[in-house]
């Protein structure tokens, strides 16, 4: 570690040194961040950024849901948005301004007992509010441009600013946000709806998910984009991957577009792992696979 802690800004938050993250992960694998920082409020973050040395990296994490941390851990500061950021409460009859830190399950359930429909789909996405808007998160045939108004994010210089969904530049799984720039809070836009109809199709979009996919295993999430005009978990089971392991890491039997830790991988494992799948599926089909799963920090 080469970051000295003098060269760092003071905080209303916490900030610890050489921070495991496996256990802040769904895979439970990989190395230790040099910084954490979990700011106490967004004036705590704008205020820290705006004072760190513009060459030092920073990386925010939400759930860990889809992400591989690899061994040689994360140089410079992980933010993780903590309580502070998980709040959610409603704007008007069909909007609610939610906390970048707070969950799908979360959001959905406030949605829900608003009579706000439209965010059904966010029960199914295991993450937070910041990554979906980074990543325009999606499932079941919605995705969060088709309900962010607008989000609040801090950019890398500290500067707080407020973002239109138009400004976002939004594509399948990505969007035009600057690199170290953290969502701090966004507002989504559904429509008036009952109750029970939403729960019900909250129920049912919770059912398809388990009977899918490996919910109750230390994976990643979908693995890979689905190329145009094809699904990806169709593509690697074509390729003859299902079930395919390296060290400790496996591709689900369940679904295929899955990664497993089966209890010792190491990120190195899961990550080799998927490039060999993307290999095996570009000599069967000619598709080139890309990466859904985010990989960062250092191999060691």
């Amino acid at each position: 570690m080469t970051l000295a802690e003098t060269a760092l800004p003071s905080v209303r938050g916490t900030l610890k040194a050489d921070a495991p993250l496996a256990p802040l992960v769904w895979f439970k694998a990989g190395g230790a961040a040099q910084w954490l920082f979990e700011p106490k409020d967004a004036q705590d973050l704008a205020d820290f950024l705006m004072r760190l040395d513009p060459s030092v990296p920073v990386m925010a994490l939400g759930l860990g849901s889809n992400l591989i941390v690899r061994d040689g851990g994360v140089p410079g500061v992980v933010i993780r948005l903590g309580k502070p950021f998980a709040k959610v409460e409603q704007a008007d009859a069909v909007t609610l301004r939610c906390g970048g830190g707070a969950s799908g399950i979360l959001v959905s359930s406030t949605a829900r007992d608003a009579g706000i429909a439209g965010l059904e789909f966010l029960r199914s996405i295991p993450g937070t509010v910041g990554g979906f808007v980074r990543m325009n998160g999606g499932a079941y045939g919605r995705e969060t441009r088709d309900i962010l108004v607008e989000c609040d994010v801090v950019l890398r210089s500290g500067e707080q600013v407020t973002l239109a969904a138009d400004a976002l530049g939004y594509s399948y799984r990505h969007s035009s946000l600057p690199e170290g720039a953290v969502v701090v809070s966004a507002l989504f836009r559904g429509a008036a709806g009952d109750p029970a109809a939403i729960q019900a199709e909250m129920d049912r979009i919770a059912a398809a998910r388990e009977e899918s996919q490996p919910l109750r295993s230390k994976t990643g999430g979908s693995t890979f984009k689905n190329p145009a005009g094809h699904k990806a978990w169709a593509l690697v089971d074509e390729a003859g991957c299902r079930g395919l392991r390296l060290g400790g890491a496996q591709v689900s039997e369940k679904h295929t577009n899955f990664l497993l830790n089966l209890g010792d991988a190491t990120s190195a494992d899961i990550e080799a792992l998927g490039e060999e799948v993307r290999r095996r599926v570009k000599a069967k089909s000619g598709v080139e696979l890309e990466w859904e799963i985010q990989r960062v920090g250092l191999t060691k």
